[in-house]
């Protein structure tokens, strides 16, 4: 019987596949059920906490084999790829650095290539991880910085959360997008903060400078972050 996940934070599709035990998540994403929920979201590792999926029943295939041979079956598995971009100054991508990658544990040395990527695959079970950039070598500035990741936090463009989440990871100090409700104080100043993030994010890209981040901010806004 077709079963009903709300999704909580830090849930991607791939990772809510995994859990209910299907190895495509397409099998979800794709269930009629399912369909206008597909149609607001469109990526499905963007979900928001509180959505409800449905999981519909998994489906048994026979195959017929002779029983006086030894058969191998083979099951395709969803490859999950990480992929981030490291810019300096007016979003340009920072090439040559040289950097490890670190989800769930484990390490990978990788260089930034001319579009600034860092590359890897990963589980549907990673939630966190860290990026350690060392620098581009023989450069005169060089230093070293930290970099959290969080996998599956990132919320729609549309809410406040993930216009936050993506305006900070360009570069714009917008706040923070987890913080608990505060006081009238608090809220009005972060209001503020967010409100001149916005501002500088529109200038920056030849938007109408107004602090509201309505459709074209937030289609730009997702363009520049890449999600």
């Amino acid at each position: 019987m077709a079963k009903t996940h709300t999704v909580v934070q830090g849930e991607f599709l791939s990772q809510i596949a995994h859990i209910y035990g299907f190895a495509d998540s397409k099998t979800i994403w794709d269930a009629p059920e399912n369909k206008d929920l597909k149609e607001k979201r469109k990526n499905p590792n963007i979900l928001l906490p509180g959505d409800k999926l449905t999981i519909p029943d998994k489906e048994t295939k026979e195959e017929s084999r002779s029983t006086e041979a030894k058969h191998t079956f083979q099951i395709e598995r969803e490859v999950l790829k990480l992929r981030i971009v490291l810019t300096g100054l007016k979003n340009k991508p920072l090439e040559g650095h040289e950097c490890v990658l670190l989800v769930e544990g484990d390490p990978l040395a990788v260089t930034t290539k001319s579009d600034g990527k860092l590359e890897r695959e990963i589980s549907e079970k990673a939630t966190e991880g860290k990026v350690l950039d060392k620098g581009k070598p023989g450069s005169q500035f060089r230093t070293q910085r930290e970099i959290p990741l969080k996998i599956g936090h990132l919320d729609p463009v549309d809410t406040v959360s993930g216009q936050k989440a993506r305006l900070n990871n360009l570069g714009y100090l917008a706040g923070d997008p987890s913080a608990p409700p505060g006081t009238k104080e608090e809220e009005d100043q972060r209001s503020r903060q967010l409100k001149s993030a916005i501002e500088e994010f529109q200038c920056d890209f030849d938007l109408k400078v107004d602090g509201i981040c309505g459709k074209q901010t937030q289609t730009k806004l997702e363009e520049t972050h890449g999600c």
